[in-house]
């Protein structure tokens, strides 16, 4: 297999001087704890200074190093290719591996279901050619560069997602990124501390337009109350516009959706021709993502066909939304449902994973229990701005409400939800998920569906892991006794 960089190619990319023997590299990385054997480690300056790493970089095998300064006690002999500044030669590096390719690149971006709509198309598109596609959610200042850095050159498909947090930052990566289709999935509350409004946030969500090749497309949600601003955005930086979703003038409309406690089902119109498409979760959110992820992967040249059964065995990764059976007890076979949406929050997205569960069934037992509730463990929603409380209290009137019978929240922020609750649906508060983590069992019992959903800064995952655990704790004792 080529390199995918060599000293000489680096440094024609970055600039700078280089210092050693000429080297070879397989990848690019940023974290020694990560790094493979022949990666190009990149000493960026974050929390702490990446020069720090660079000796147990070479020790973990890295080919080369991208410095600013050269270590003390590094190695005479150690390659380095040293430039003036490490992120700045990071996004050259991104540049130039970007010219270098001839792949179809669709950016994605928006308030909530980026992750999982670039990992639908990673999924639908990797059977129809070379794909390349962003890890985790590796999406920002550094992220979308590392991607892109990474990218192979014979790439034929290509996915970057692109977040933000502030004003400013998506149009700059997406101008890095060149896309040929730039996808918005939604647009919401969320990051409100650093926007008036979610008409800004529709601005900086369509400011991904700007990035586009000239012959690019806009595929955007056309069901979003700032669509227009959207479309408006499209119109300006884009060759052609694309809305889907269910409203009439969509462009790629589902004319009918059906969920299931298992399922979401689309039947749908795009380019004057019917597609019916499946994904095995539930979720008008999760079949809204899946359908605009076949529109892009067909605008990107990808068979629309091949696509729309490839999504049929797309699955919902941790953290959000997966679904799993956790056993309680496997002498009588009883357990609990757990829908971990821990990964991250906002109104939008906690109002879908409501309605999930919402729809969601308990889970039928015999002998000791007649069948469980549906519970929902709910964390802070963060950066929302003064308007918080408000948002957090305002779940207390969603419609998925009335078919949830047991509310735990867990956070100062969060309160004001619990405050607003009545009746039965109203149960504990914990001031940390820590200490719900620790006692999670005594609220939860055999035939519950259990959604666990907040704010990655919420920390609720430790709760989703706790439930987990209960089913090990069986496992264990059961193993204990047969012993």
């Amino acid at each position: 297999m080529s390199a995918l960089w060599t000293s000489r190619t680096a440094q024609a990319a970055v600039g700078g001087s280089s210092r050693g023997p000429a080297w070879e590299a397989s990848g690019v990385s940023i974290d020694t704890r990560t790094l493979e054997p022949g990666d190009l480690f990149v000493a960026l300056r974050d929390k702490r200074d990446g020069h720090d790493f660079v000796t147990d970089a070479f020790r973990n095998g890295a080919a080369a190093a991208l410095v600013s300064r050269v270590p003390e006690g590094l190695a005479q002999e150690a390659p380095l290719l040293v430039c003036e500044d490490v992120q700045a030669g990071l996004d050259r590096l991104a540049e130039a591996s970007r010219a270098r390719t001839r792949a179809k690149v669709i950016a994605v971006t928006g308030s909530a279901g980026k992750t999982s709509t670039k990992e639908m198309l990673r999924h639908v598109l990797r059977r129809q050619g070379r794909t390349h596609a962003s890890e985790a959610s590796y999406n920002n200042h550094w992220g979308v560069p590392l991607t892109l850095a990474r990218m192979p050159p014979d790439t034929e498909f290509a996915v970057i997602e692109i977040g933000m947090n502030h004003p400013g930052e998506i149009a700059p990566l997406a101008r890095m990124a060149r896309p040929h289709i730039a996808l918005v999935t939604t647009v919401a509350a969320a990051h409100l501390e650093a926007f008036s409004s979610v008409e800004e946030i529709a601005i900086e969500k369509g400011s991904v337009f700007q990035g586009l090749e000239p012959d690019g497309v806009a595929l955007f949600n056309a069901d979003v109350k700032t669509a227009p601003i959207l479309e408006a955005e499209a119109r300006l930086h884009a060759a052609r516009q694309v809305g889907f979703g269910e409203s009439a003038q969509a462009v790629l409309r589902a004319e009918r959706v059906t969920l299931t406690a298992e399922a979401s089902v689309v039947e749908g119109r795009f380019a004057d021709g019917s597609f019916l498409m499946k994904i095995c979760a539930p979720g008008r959110h999760l079949a809204m993502n899946a359908m605009s992820a076949i529109g892009a992967a067909s605008l990107a040249g990808a068979d629309l066909d091949i696509a729309v059964c490839d999504i049929g065995s797309w699955s919902v990764p941790r953290g959000r939304g997966q679904r799993e059976t956790i056993l309680l007890d496997p002498v009588d076979n009883l357990g609990l449902e757990l829908i971990d949406d821990a990964y991250n929050a906002n109104p939008a997205s906690m109002a879908a994973a409501l309605e999930v569960l919402a729809g969601s069934e308990s889970v039928a037992t015999t002998g000791r229990t007649a069948g469980g509730h549906r519970v929902a463990i709910l964390g802070d929603m963060l950066e929302l701005g003064s308007g918080e409380a408000l948002f957090h209290s305002e779940l207390a009137d969603l419609p998925a409400m009335e078919r949830i019978d047991r509310v735990i929240c867990v956070g100062q922020r969060v309160r004001a939800l619990h405050d607003a609750l009545t009746g039965e649906r109203r149960r504990s508060w914990f001031e940390t998920a820590e200490e719900l983590a620790g006692t999670v069992h005594k609220h939860l019992a055999a035939g519950d569906v259990v959604l666990v959903k907040g704010s990655k800064g919420s920390r609720v995952s430790l709760v989703a892991e706790a439930i987990r655990a209960l089913s090990k704790a069986h496992v264990g004792d059961e193993q204990k006794e047969l012993n």
